[in-house]
């Protein structure tokens, strides 16, 4: 008897069926940021990082051009199990003349061409709102400078009519994620009014009359970033009132909170009331540092909320990561595939018998059980899942490779 057969038979006691487990999770698709392989840098020439974004290292090896990127996607993406979609920044147009307020989906029809080849389901975009001139002194839709505003709201209703684009070519939804760095460093004199102009440009941006049968759009909050600790106008409060009261979806990034506040609790809370919860998978240490996601207590949580809750369509899992200290393809495999393995977990968990044993007020046995499922053959189901998806457990050996006869020629 295999080792797989033997978890079979042992999860099987427990009431898990460990071919359903494998069957759902190879059906749940994860969106993988494109922004990992070349350090957030992009294709337009928007120069050094702004906007509270950081990456730090310099390992040998980024991206340093469209062709370049498409490699290393191509080469991690056959590493990673399950389906598979890819997220775009707006930043990453290709061979665009134009500013980014006029960027069409021509722009961004090699990005089309590139993911089907590859089998992607879809691609997710993402206005890019830093890394620009326009971003002036820290602020993009909330400025007072009413030029600027119209720049970055001409820029999102772009973005929201290439997404369409997008939702055309691949037959499925296009997620629109707003992010914007907006901020103070030190304490503001008016907290209010940026807030009321960042309402009314979003307000504006939601008005250009996008298809909502193609377009998801998601507003993500942030507790600070670098050079706006005191106030971040785009706040979580701000912006769930906002999606709740415009009927959009609000991304939860898991790097974006307070150390002590946990998105595994929050989103059971959005979905009481949303049709459509959007995630940031990240890896936050002591802030939103953006480390690679690892299989770890709070992703594993996340991934729970997502299962027991029937949630896996309702639940817009994307990935954000960036890691330059590192082997770029080694930090995209591991995070995707982090993510794969708590959802597994998940899958293999039953929620049914747990969620009685809370209803009946049995706390003891709750405890109990769910300590002897961390014990159970979970890597032997793992391995059994890799195996039907064509992938060896160890990847690091072929990205070694791919290092020593591409990475540095670079």
């Amino acid at each position: 008897m295999t080792a797989y057969e033997l978890a079979k038979k042992e999860y099987a006691e427990y009431g898990v069926d460990t071919e359903a487990a494998i069957a759902k999770l190879r059906d749940i698709p994860v969106s993988i940021h494109c922004w990992q392989g070349d350090d957030v840098v992009g294709l337009d020439g928007g120069g050094a990082l702004s906007g509270g974004i950081q990456t730090t290292g310099n390992y040998p090896g980024r991206a340093r051009s469209f062709e370049e990127l498409k490699a290393d996607i191509k080469k991690a993406f056959a590493l990673m199990p399950g389906k598979k979609r890819l997220n775009l920044h707006a930043s990453y147009a290709v061979g665009a003349e134009a500013d980014r307020d006029k960027y069409e989906p021509e722009h961004f029809a090699e990005w089309v061409k590139f993911a089907k080849e590859i089998g992607l389901q879809g691609i997710d975009f993402n206005p890019t709102m830093f890394s620009h001139k326009n971003v002036k002194d820290g602020l993009t839709l909330s400025s007072p400078d009413e030029s600027i505003r119209k720049f970055w709201v001409e820029h999102c209703i772009s973005c929201l009519h290439i997404a369409e684009y997008f939702a055309d070519e691949f037959k499925s939804p296009c997620l629109v994620n707003i992010w914007i760095p907006d901020g103070f460093k030190d304490v503001p004199a008016d907290r209010l009014t940026p807030r009321l102009r960042l309402k009314d440009s979003l307000d504006k941006i939601l008005a250009c009359g996008y298809d909502k049968s193609k377009v998801i759009v998601a507003v993500e909050s942030k507790v600070f970033g670098i050079g706006v600790e005191s106030y971040t106008v785009g706040s979580n409060e701000f912006y769930q009132n906002y999606a709740a009261k415009n009927n959009i979806c609000c991304l939860l990034d898991n790097g974006h909170y307070h150390p002590l506040e946990y998105v595994s609790d929050k989103i059971p809370a959005v979905l009481a009331f949303y049709d459509k919860v959007a995630l940031h998978v990240t890896r936050g240490v002591r802030w939103d540092s953006d480390h690679v996601v690892l299989f770890e207590d709070e992703l594993k949580e996340i991934a729970k909320e997502i299962v027991r809750n029937n949630a896996t369509e309702k639940v817009l899992i994307g990935l954000d990561y960036f890691d330059a200290s590192i082997n770029r393809l080694s930090a995209w495999v591991t995070g995707q595939r982090a993510m794969q393995k708590a959802l597994l977990y998940a899958l293999l968990t039953n929620h049914e018998k747990l969620r009685s044993l809370q209803d009946m007020s049995d706390f003891t046995a709750l405890m109990t059980v769910q300590e002897e499922y961390k014990t159970l053959p979970f890597g032997a189901v793992w391995k059994e899942y890799l195996k039907r998806e064509n992938l060896k457990e160890d990847y690091l050996t072929e990205i070694r490779e791919y290092e020593k006869e591409v990475l540095k020629n670079r």
